[in-house]
């Protein structure tokens, strides 16, 4: 049976964070040739409602106000709820992000849903939807059907490609007027704390430090790398519990979750806390002096040795690759 799913899109410094798209390409699997609504939240963010369609969505709703800016919780729900109440979808589905993580289960749980998070697969048979999303910090995995009620589900980034663009694709915009009142929580100013333009939980390539770089100083050695490789840089916590970096940065149980195509673990031991941010990642490359390392053990490829002469030779080499390509 077809269904009518809705795709939550973020906008991030005035473009659509990339995990957009993938919600976009979550909800036609699970629409089963049904329609999928892009949904947009902000202010002035109606001109880049059609780029939701260009990526697959059949049409998109807009809900402007000022007091959408940035987002708060009682606000997003409040104008989500509205869009669910006027559009009366089979489903909703967000990026498993810190607005998708707060945003989705309270809107759930005000519409008397269940909701199935962090979904890193999603399949169709016949009626049902099953969700594939891991458990025990990435150790097994384990299968969610919804079985009554709206589909509400956060799907991670970088686990669901999203469709190709086709620009030539159109479709209406329409805008839902909310009353967004009894707001709680004022923002008064953002404050980034990145060290890098690369989201890194978005990124495709990630260059992670540990406690093997010796000082904050010797991050520069990653930094040079992924500015060559076009990634992100993250850390363990150990590297952060040194000040090394900014836990920011902080990949594993206590901090980020990431699945990139490429991760390069740098001095990094591989203890459990950390492993569980980045098991899943497609390929994992370690570079340790010591051969016993668990993070070897996890990881497609290996280097054995001193990642001050290893890192600078591997910069070297990507920089001539980039310059004959």
């Amino acid at each position: 049976m077809t269904k009518k799913i809705l795709a939550v899109g973020e906008i991030r410094d005035g473009e659509f964070r990339n995990v957009s798209y993938e919600a976009v390409a979550a909800a036609k699997e699970i629409a089963s040739g049904g329609e999928v609504v892009g949904v947009l939240l902000g202010e002035n963010v109606s001109g880049l409602a059609q780029e939701l369609i260009q990526y697959g969505a059949d049409r998109a709703v807009v809900v402007e106000s000022e007091k959408l800016s940035s987002y708060t919780p009682d606000g997003y729900t409040q104008a989500l709820q509205a869009v669910v109440e006027q559009e009366n979808p089979d489903g909703m589905i967000f990026g498993h992000t810190s607005i998708g993580r707060d945003a989705a289960p309270k809107l759930a749980a005000r519409l008397d849903s269940g909701l199935v998070s962090d979904a890193t697969a999603i399949e169709v048979a016949g009626e049902e939807v099953i969700f594939t999303r891991p458990i025990y910090s990435g150790k097994a995995f384990e299968k969610k059907v919804v079985s009554g009620g709206k589909i509400f589900a956060t799907i991670r980034p970088n686990n669901i490609a999203p469709l190709e663009k086709d620009e030539s694709r159109s479709g209406d915009v329409s805008e839902v007027t909310v009353d967004i009142k009894d707001i709680r929580t004022i923002i008064k100013d953002v404050v980034r704390n990145t060290a890098t333009g690369v989201d890194l939980s978005e990124a495709n390539i990630i260059v992670a430090g540990g406690r093997g770089l010796k000082s904050g100083d010797n991050f520069k050695l990653l930094d040079e790398l992924a500015d060559v490789l076009g990634a992100a840089v993250g850390a363990s916590r150990g590297a952060c519990d040194a000040e090394y970096c900014d836990y920011a940065l902080q990949i594993g149980q206590t901090g980020k979750v990431v699945t990139p195509d490429l991760y390069i673990a740098v001095g990094i031991s591989g203890a459990i806390q950390h492993v569980a941010g980045m098991s899943n990642s497609k390929v994992i490359v370690a570079i340790n002096k010591d051969p016993e390392a668990e993070i070897f053990n996890i990881a497609d490829y290996g280097i054995v040795g001193d990642l001050f002469d290893i890192v600078p030779k591997l910069t070297e080499e990507f920089k001539n690759v980039v310059v004959k390509s």
